[in-house]
């Protein structure tokens, strides 16, 4: 097998089971552990994976978070909670920017359902879900495309968003820690940071897993949202940081707001 294929199996791996063992991909390849090593070190390079003691991980660290087609497969329940709760803030006419992240993708797809509505966005799962709607007017932010988060980024996606207003921003992220929420990668976090000082309205949309953790780089306080929106109740730490600051928190298919 070519370096390439060995390389692209090892990462279908990952996607489908989250962490990879150096030893078994040896064998399972029919190469030495150290063709495996440099694989591993191709790929943490390239940003796609993170090397761990005898393996490998997709799974989000501190400085790494993982592959879309990973993440998209985890908590679909959740998700689809988190993303019907965010529609109530829609209203006919508005314009919207979602950004990357595959709950922001089950959002966009759903914007629909309120039209008619501008949407800017740098997703390319939501532009391929409203490019041939009626009703919506679609800004498809330019850039490098990344599959790792299936999204367009760098200085045309950050010079497109310089130049547009929103009524509501919708941003996901893999980490809140204390009263400060954070992000792995450099880039994904300045275009966030864009949508987030060119939005009226800002809307923070996290898992509650995620509180609790944070990440390489800081997206800004917890206190710049107007709406921050879990699926689930978090850990009482964090439930209480809430209480003491009035922050807004929503649980996402629950009837009343978290106290």
């Amino acid at each position: 097998m070519k370096r390439e294929s060995r390389q692209q199996a090892i990462m279908d791996l990952l996607v489908a089971e989250g962490n990879v063992d150096l030893d078994s991909l040896a064998e399972r390849f029919s190469v030495s552990r150290m063709t495996i090593h440099r694989d591993f070190d191709e790929l943490e390079n390239a940003g796609l994976l993170r090397k761990m003691r005898g393996g490998a991980t997709i799974e989000s660290g501190i400085r790494f978070e993982s592959d879309f087609r990973f993440r998209e497969r985890q908590g679909g329940a959740a998700k689809l909670a988190m993303a019907r709760e965010a529609l109530e803030l829609v209203e006919p006419g508005m314009t919207v920017m979602i950004n990357d992240g595959s709950m922001a993708a089950l959002l966009g797809e759903r914007l629909k359902a309120k039209r008619p509505l501008t949407v800017i966005t740098n997703n390319a799962a939501v532009i391929d879900a409203l490019k041939s709607e009626a009703g919506i007017t679609l800004i498809a932010l330019g850039g490098i495309y990344s599959p790792k988060f299936n999204a367009f980024l760098g200085k045309v996606t950050e010079e497109s968003l310089s130049g547009l207003r929103a009524d509501i921003a919708f941003i996901s992220t893999p980490a809140v820690a204390g009263l400060e929420v954070f992000h792995m990668d450099e880039q994904v976090l300045r275009t966030k940071r864009q949508m987030m000082d060119r939005a009226r309205a800002r809307c923070l949309v996290v898992n509650h897993s995620r509180f609790g953790h944070a990440a390489l780089y800081r997206l800004g306080a917890l206190a710049e949202f107007d709406h921050i929106i879990t699926d689930d109740r978090p850990d009482a730490e964090t439930m209480r940081l809430f209480r003491e600051n009035g922050l807004p928190l929503t649980l996402a298919g629950k009837d009343e707001a978290a106290e």
